[in-house]
């Protein structure tokens, strides 16, 4: 299955440089399989990395953390898998199985990658719990927590006018 670009809400690569959060749109295919979009975060890694944040379709978010060679994902719902391709994409890189029919919507990966800058892993998975919230609030709740919130709400459109 493809997944097309358009049913993509938004990709950001959040990195620190100088001491101050920056946020940059990820263009496509970057965004399109875990792969890709490490590949990309490393060309704007900052001070200590970058973290890609891609939502899709107002149905799951992936989070992806490169630091040198390290890379790390979070997908917040691994049933995602059944139709998306960079869901399918980071089940693969995180060596999971594709979910079965009677699978329940629960994130996979790395509940503490953002753990050493302020979200750690128990308050991830609450966030993660939350039902009524969408992947674009989700994200901007975590980006709110690392420091760049306003940057965040400003590149999705989160902001009013």
């Amino acid at each position: 299955m493809s997944e097309q670009s358009g049913e993509v809400d938004f990709a950001l690569a959040a990195f620190v440089e100088h001491g101050s959060w920056q946020v940059r749109d990820i263009a496509s295919p970057a965004f399109e399989t875990i792969d890709s979009l490490s590949h990309a975060l490393r060309h704007v890694s900052g001070d200590s990395g970058a973290v890609g944040m891609v939502a899709v379709d107002e149905d799951f978010f992936v989070l992806v953390r490169v630091d040198g060679t390290s890379t790390r994902v979070l997908l917040s719902d691994v049933t995602a898998a059944d139709e998306w391709e960079l869901a399918q994409s980071a089940i693969a890189f995180l060596g999971l199985p594709p979910p079965e029919d009677d699978d329940v919507e629960v994130p996979a990966g790395d509940l503490d990658l953002l753990g050493d800058l302020g979200v750690h892993a128990i308050e991830m998975g609450a966030l993660l719990d939350d039902v009524e919230l969408y992947p674009d609030e989700m994200l901007s709740d975590i980006a709110r927590r690392l420091g760049f919130g306003k940057l965040f709400d400003d590149a999705v459109g989160l902001t009013s006018a």
